[in-house]
C-alpha cells in the first residue's frame, strides 16, 4: 500500500514488485497475492490491462489509518479509558496535532456573544406637586437599561401632598419592580394613564 499511496496512480504488480525489490529480495507472486488481498477488502480497485491488473488506492493514507484507529478502539471494553492511553502515548507533535485536527472537524469556532455596551439609562422624575390624578406626588424615578423594556425599577417616596381636593390612592412602597408600559421612561401607571 506505501507505493501504492506515494504514487497516488493506478500500479501494476510488476511495477511494485521491481520498487520493492530495491530494498529486499521479494517474489512476484507474494506482491500479487497482497494486491488481491487487499482488492478483496476493499482497500484498493483494479482495472484490467491486457493480461495484467492495474491497482489504485480506493482512500487515502490517513483515512486508512483513521479506520484501523477506529477499529481498534471500539473493540475496546473501556474507550475513555483507551483514548487516555493512547493520547499519554502520544509526542508533543502528535498532541499538537490532534488539537488541530480537532479544530479542523468542529469547523471555525463561534465567538461568545460579548455584551451590548451600556446603553443611557432613561430616568424620569416627577417633582413635587399634586398628581393630576389624585394618584401619587413626590418623586417618582423610572430607570430601564434597555429603551424598550417592559419592566422599570421605581422608587417612589412616600407621598407628601397636603393638597385636600385629592385623595391619595397609591399603594405604599414595598421596594418591588413595577411593570411599565412601551416607554419605559414614561411616569405611566399601570392603567395606562
Amino acid at each position: 500500500m506505501t507505493r501504492v499511496w506515494k504514487w497516488n496512480r493506478p500500479a501494476t504488480v510488476r511495477e511494485v514488485l521491481e520498487d520493492l525489490q530495491q530494498e529486499r529480495s521479494i517474489a512476484y507472486t507474494t506482491v500479487m497475492t497482497v494486491l488481491d488481498n487487499l482488492h478483496q477488502k476493499g482497500w484498493v480497485r483494479r482495472e484490467s490491462e491486457g493480461r495484467a491488473y492495474r491497482y489504485e488506492a480506493v482512500s487515502t493514507r490517513a483515512a486508512y489509518a483513521a479506520a484501523l484507529m477506529n477499529d481498534a478502539w471500539s473493540q475496546s471494553d473501556n474507550p475513555a479509558a483507551a483514548l487516555v492511553a493512547f493520547f499519554g502515548m502520544m509526542s508533543d507533535e502528535q498532541r499538537q496535532a490532534l488539537r488541530d485536527a480537532v479544530r479542523i472537524v468542529q469547523g471555525p469556532e463561534t465567538p461568545e456573544p460579548t455584551e451590548q455596551p451600556d446603553t443611557p439609562r432613561v430616568t424620569s422624575t416627577d417633582t413635587g406637586g399634586t398628581d393630576t390624578r389624585g394618584v401619587d406626588t413626590g418623586t417618582d424615578t423610572g430607570t430601564a437599561d434597555t429603551p424598550g423594556a417592559d419592566t422599570v425599577t421605581d422608587t417612589r417616596s412616600s407621598d407628601t401632598s397636603t393638597d385636600s381636593d385629592s385623595v391619595n390612592t397609591a399603594a405604599p412602597d414595598t421596594g418591588g419592580t413595577d411593570t411599565a408600559p412601551e416607554n419605559p421612561g414614561s411616569a405611566q401607571g399601570p392603567d395606562g394613564r
